[in-house]
């Protein structure tokens, strides 16, 4: 009991300075990003300067840049949900020593943030792309702040989806109900970045949230950070996935009845 207790210390103890750093780091990228300032655009709202190279930059930089804090920023958002489930994971494979526990860990935390790399890699040129055809295009980006409100309904309406609902619970039981699992590093590496999918894909409609509102907002990435952790870690994860759901659908909704009150 008391080296369960104290291998169990130190696993949370690791990863505490870990979430520390990121957290850090993206407040820092934050900060850095606010300081460029954004761009005012017809219709009211200010685009990101998120989806733009900075002076100087080729756009494969910006892309690597991007991608290297988006990465960093998912480590600090995903982790108070996923350092649990890896202590599951950890308790599933058995006793096979701490340091070999260790590496097959970070096996399983790699593959699971590597999804969320490529997922950074596709967004960015997709965003971009966006935000190009917004500045060349008046008449479009008028109607964008009516379309972020549409997207986030969308997500919040994801929230009482059936798909939502196997993602979400392959997430919080991300092996299937086993109780003990494979203690080799390529069954590690297969289940993080099917943990990762799952992940991804329960958490999609509010990641869309971040994306659309403010990727560099750091009151947007808490509350979608407060909501991705409540879902996947308290007792009825589905009850509260929906409660998130109504509150989200509301918050679409007004943004949409505010933007069309400002056209009228």
């Amino acid at each position: 009991m008391t080296f369960e207790r104290t291998s169990q210390q130190a696993f949370f103890g690791t990863s505490a300075p870990l979430f520390a750093v990121s957290a850090a780091l993206t407040t820092v990228w934050c900060g850095s990003m606010s300081a460029v300032g954004e761009m005012p655009m017809p219709g009211g709202w200010m685009m990101s300067m998120a989806w733009m190279p900075m002076p100087g930059q080729t756009w494969l930089g910006a892309e690597a840049s991007f991608v290297g804090m988006w990465v960093v920023m998912m480590v600090a958002m995903m982790l108070p949900s996923l350092v649990p489930i890896l202590w599951r994971y950890r308790e599933a494979i058995g006793g096979t020593g701490d340091v070999r526990q260790g590496w097959l860990i970070a096996l399983v935390g790699s593959g699971y943030f590597f999804v969320w790399t490529v997922f950074g890699i596709v967004v960015f040129p997709l965003g971009a792309t966006l935000a190009e055809i917004e500045m060349q295009g008046p008449t479009l980006a008028r109607v964008v702040p009516i379309a972020v409100g549409v997207v986030v309904v969308i997500a919040g309406g994801l929230q009482f989806s059936a798909w939502k609902a196997h993602h979400l619970a392959c997430c919080r039981q991300p092996s299937g109900g086993e109780r003990t699992l494979p203690a080799d590093a390529g069954a590690a590496w297969r289940h993080g970045p099917r943990l990762g999918l799952h992940c991804t894909y329960s958490c999609v409609g509010l990641t869309a949230i971040l994306l659309v509102i403010g990727v560099m907002d750091l009151r947007v990435m808490a509350l979608v950070t407060a909501a991705i952790t409540a879902e996947r870690l308290a007792p009825n994860g589905k009850r509260v996935a929906r409660a998130i759901g109504i509150v989200v659908v509301g918050v679409g909704l007004l943004l949409i009845a505010r933007t069309a009150a400002g056209l009228g």
